[in-house]
């Protein structure tokens, strides 16, 4: 007997055929997490920070980078568990043309009302997601409950929305210049590898997979936030803390991050001390 298509999947299959990519969440409103294959990006990661690839893994791997508008590939085997299991669908608005303000709060709402033009819009379960045509870097917390979701990110599905879409104007581009910088950690001096070779977490792809991820989680983070906020900066630190390949940018997108969440400076200054204490670097 033929099992009937999960609701999830046929929202996808519906929005692919749009030409929207997209891809399975699971509860929590996380994206299916890297097979044992891909872990720590050993399958090479991805060169094109725009788009999924060129990873071959069939299974829904690499979070955003995973979407897709391919029929064949959202109704493989593969996939097949994850939609039997998912909670919900999600897209890359990057690789829609489109960006979309997270407006996670209602004093958000209320502040885009006054500052930003109308554009299509759709209620989501503390806010709204305003949705403009044309893309731009992604950044979290570049207001008190704002987060601009665009290129190498993905925000959920929550239904078409209503008002015509408008191109994506200045006064979003310019939130990213506006977004409150953190206090920078000074990182150790760390010696290059030996053996003259380059460190292999030099690689853009695999450092921008990292970061993006460790944002993603802190986002995701919905309870016990001082504690995902110091694991991920653990995992970050565990990984890139002793190569040199952490700069004050990638620091300042996870302070930025976890100020989003309602962390001060001061509890992200010292989750990330007690982190490189732990490790030692």
């Amino acid at each position: 007997m033929t099992q009937p298509t999960p609701a999830p999947l046929q929202t996808a299959l519906r929005l692919a055929k749009m030409g929207i990519p997209v891809l399975p969440l699971r509860r929590g409103k996380l994206p299916v997490g890297n097979c044992p294959a891909c872990t720590g990006s050993a399958c090479g990661d991805r060169p094109n920070m725009l788009a999924a690839g060129p990873c071959q893994c069939p299974a829904p791997c690499h979070a955003w980078a995973a979407a897709t508008t391919d029929p064949n590939v959202l109704t493989s085997p593969a996939w097949a568990r994850a939609w039997q299991h998912a909670a919900g669908v999600a897209y890359h608005p990057g690789g829609a043309g489109l960006t979309v303000v997270d407006l996670d709060t209602q004093d958000a709402v209320a502040w885009a009302r006054q500052a930003l033009p109308a554009t299509t819009t759709v209620p989501t379960t503390r806010g709204e997601h305003w949705t403009y045509l044309g893309t731009m870097t992604s950044h979290n917390g570049v207001r008190p409950g704002v987060d601009l979701k665009s290129r190498m990110s993905y925000a959920r599905w929550r239904g078409p929305g209503t008002g015509p879409m408008t191109p994506l104007p200045d006064a979003v581009r310019a939130l990213v210049d506006k977004a409150p910088a953190p206090v920078r950690p000074v990182l150790s001096a760390v010696p290059a590898p030996a053996g003259g070779g380059q460190c292999i977490h030099r690689s853009p792809a695999y450092l921008e997979r990292g970061i993006t991820m460790a944002e993603q989680r802190i986002t995701a983070a919905r309870s016990a936030i001082h504690h995902t906020v110091f694991r991920t900066f653990l995992a970050v630190l565990s990984t890139h803390g002793r190569c040199g390949c952490l700069t004050e940018e990638h620091i300042e997108r996870l302070f930025t991050a976890a100020q989003a969440k309602g962390e001060s400076v001061r509890h992200c200054t010292a989750a990330w001390d007690n982190a490189r204490a732990r490790l030692g670097v």
